[in-house]
């Protein structure tokens, strides 16, 4: 298993709004905040927009000296998304994904042991004022 210090952690989420595709990522090593990426898509759908945030992300993530685990933050709602990227089959998304692919197997050669994780960020509404968030890793399946 990789310590923190070798651990990425990328937060993501996009939203789209009279078809103009919003799309933020921040990137932290060791609960410090590495970079923010902010992107602006015209005529895409939300899955579009959160595969363009997720292949930001892995770019960004990537391109770290001495990272081996990166964990991708996700909101519930873009899952179908990240299942996406590893759907063989061909979908209108293919594009987004053959580059986020050709990212990830440069990654996973240049050592045996990196490795990617998916987890899932849910808001639970408590009451009118709090929200509880709970992360918790998914397997894509």
């Amino acid at each position: 298993m990789s310590d923190v210090s070798s651990t990425t952690l990328v937060v993501s989420d996009a939203s789209v709004k009279n078809n103009i595709a919003t799309s933020i990522a921040h990137i932290c090593i060791r609960d410090k905040p590495i970079t923010k990426i902010l992107c602006h898509v015209l005529n895409v759908m939300s899955t579009e927009a959160e595969l363009v945030t997720i292949r930001c992300s892995i770019n960004q993530a990537t391109s770290i000296d001495y990272i081996s685990k990166i964990i991708i933050v996700i909101d519930s709602i873009y899952i179908y998304a990240a299942k996406k990227i590893f759907d063989l089959f061909f979908h209108p998304f293919q594009k987004y994904v053959v580059a986020i692919l050709r990212e990830l197997l440069s990654f996973f050669f240049y050592h045996s042991d990196n490795h990617i994780e998916f987890w899932i960020a849910q808001v639970t509404p408590i009451d009118t004022f709090t929200k509880l968030l709970t992360l918790k890793p998914n397997p894509l399946n």
